[in-house]
């Protein structure tokens, strides 16, 4: 059985490495970029230094900082017209991965045509996007790396799974002076996201030993380092790492897929607009309980890259060790322990566990669930 493994054609590593992104920007001769970020990454000066580095190398730009950390069909649509109005002739996301799926859809639509509910699903459009670099400010999504677009429906409130190798960027950008003074919150939530990426790709039914080695070492990292970045937000070395990390484990997921975890967290982020890490983290201890019953002994690996003595542990005592870890990391962080801390209905969770088994994310769980498995699921969440 072949393979392929998508990955960006320049990926950019370090700190200062912004600079020579300018640089390689500038080489490729584009004329003039929309720069796709959130308010917050505007208001802290960074749009601005994006602006004066392209400036400097006689390249134009034009901005839209709408993005909702929930990136919605609107979003992508006011970003087109944009675009389209300063007849750009690339996109660079800055930020976390809201504005670099906002992005990729933008991108994705200006070269394809229609619009954006065209292409839920896998490798829906015809032609690659508009070249996209893309700036990563946080460390958790990998989206600066990925073929993954996830998009809020603004009519049914259902996140869209986008996977195309046409939303690849072009080049990533993760600098880690970006990421220092984030705040302790969305350091643990975009932290605990990049080790769900890590533990569902490990476990996926399309998992390669290239994925396996990168997945591992992601796991491994994050351990040590996020409680690091957690605590100071200044730690340069705890940024880069987990810089490194979350970049490995998108690296992973990015061809091997992801499981249940994201394919629940996307209906409660779409339906309650809320914060994707956190879901990930509340949701990733209890569908790795229900994965245990299969790949036990690949839980195992993950509670030894996190750092647990499984020596003298039967498979099943490993997997559960694993699981114990996870929480035992999320606490530790500071993400809630439950799904009703976040306001989360039961009356609701019928409707979500269908939706949920809809995703295309799911699809590669290493045991796929019935409606009441989802609905039991969300229910020991809560």
């Amino acid at each position: 059985m072949s393979t392929v493994f998508f990955i960006p054609a320049v990926n950019l590593m370090g700190a200062g490495c912004l600079t020579e992104a300018a640089d390689t920007i500038q080489g490729h001769g584009f004329n003039k970029a929309l720069i796709v970020s959130g308010k917050v990454t505007k208001k802290m000066g960074m749009l601005k230094k994006v602006q004066d580095l392209l400036s400097a190398r006689g390249i134009d730009s034009v901005s839209f900082d709408g993005t909702k950390p929930n990136p919605t069909t609107g979003n992508v649509e006011a970003g087109l017209a944009i675009l389209k109005e300063n007849d750009c002739d690339f996109v660079i996301s800055l930020g976390g991965g809201s504005p670099h799926d906002c992005a990729k859809g933008i991108a994705l639509v200006a070269t394809n045509g229609g619009c954006i509910e065209d292409y839920e699903g896998v490798d829906k459009s015809a032609k690659p996007q508009l070249p996209l670099v893309s700036i990563n400010t946080t460390a958790g999504t990998a989206s600066e790396m990925t073929r993954f677009c996830i998009i809020t429906n603004e009519k049914t409130h259902i996140k869209m799974a986008i996977v195309d190798k046409n939303t690849t960027p072009l080049m990533s950008v993760n600098d880690p002076e970006l990421m220092l003074a984030k705040p302790a919150s969305l350091t643990a939530a975009t932290g605990m996201d990049a080790l769900t990426h890590a533990v569902e790709a490990y476990v996926s039914t399309a998992a390669t030993p290239i994925t396996d080695a990168v997945a591992l070492k992601a796991i491994e990292l994050i351990q040590i380092y996020l409680p690091q970045a957690v605590e100071n937000g200044q730690n340069i070395e705890a940024r880069e790492q987990m810089a490194y990390a979350q970049f490995m484990a998108g690296m992973a997921f990015n061809n091997a897929s992801l499981g249940y975890v994201h394919a629940m967290a996307h209906q409660l982020g779409g339906f309650y607009d809320l914060p994707h890490g956190v879901c990930n983290a509340v949701l990733l201890p209890h569908v790795q309980t229900y994965n245990a019953q299969v790949c036990p002994e690949r839980l195992m690996d993950i509670a030894t890259a996190m750092g647990v003595d499984v020596s003298e542990m039967i498979v099943e005592e490993g997997a559960q060790a694993a699981i114990q870890a996870i929480v035992k990391l999320a606490k530790q962080v500071g993400i809630p322990n439950g799904l009703a801390a976040l306001d989360v209905k039961v009356e609701d969770i019928p409707e979500l566990a269908k939706n949920a088994l809809n995703d295309a994310c799911g699809f590669t769980n290493p045991k796929q669930a019935t409606h009441d498995e989802i609905c039991a699921i969300f229910t020991a969440a809560m």
